[in-house]
């Protein structure tokens, strides 16, 4: 039995919008989506963007560029209207190279329709280094052997 359209939870609202996009069904994924959709990427400010017509936009380059992606959620906790969800998007690009996308998504929904996500899914690197790497480009050249000397 499925929910009544509009009376969809928040996880049955991801639920569909997983097996959308496992289906490469554009209309069904941008259908997830409330037309006042809100996406805020707050590691990348500059990428955040209201409303459905662009989640068609970028779904349409996805399924161009990776034309084999699957989505699957890793793990996930529901309160009430939101979803933190744990996500894994994989396939082969048009030129052969590996996708592999990673993060969390936390999603509100409303009547049926997810209506805002706080969006921090980022493409897996494999090349810029191990812990002490991120750390040095996060803080800076020296800060390792300045904090060293001030115990």
């Amino acid at each position: 039995m499925h929910p009544t359209p509009g009376t969809e939870s928040v996880a049955d609202v991801i639920d569909r919008l997983v097996q959308a996009t496992n289906a490469h069904d554009l209309d069904a994924v941008v259908n997830c989506f409330a037309d006042d959709y809100v996406n805020e990427t707050p590691a990348h400010p500059l990428r955040s963007f209201r409303g459905r017509e662009q989640v068609r936009r970028n779904w349409e380059r996805i399924f161009a560029a990776v034309p084999d992606v699957q989505a699957e959620i890793i793990a996930s906790v529901v309160d009430q209207d939101t979803a933190w969800t744990e996500w894994e998007h994989r396939g082969t690009r048009q030129d052969g190279t590996a996708h592999l996308m990673r993060g969390v998504m936390i999603f509100t929904a409303s009547e049926g329709l997810l209506t805002r996500v706080r969006f921090y899914l980022e493409e897996v690197e494999q090349t810029t280094g191990d812990i002490d790497a991120a750390v040095e480009r996060t803080v800076g050249a020296g800060s390792v052997a300045h904090s060293e000397g001030q115990s």
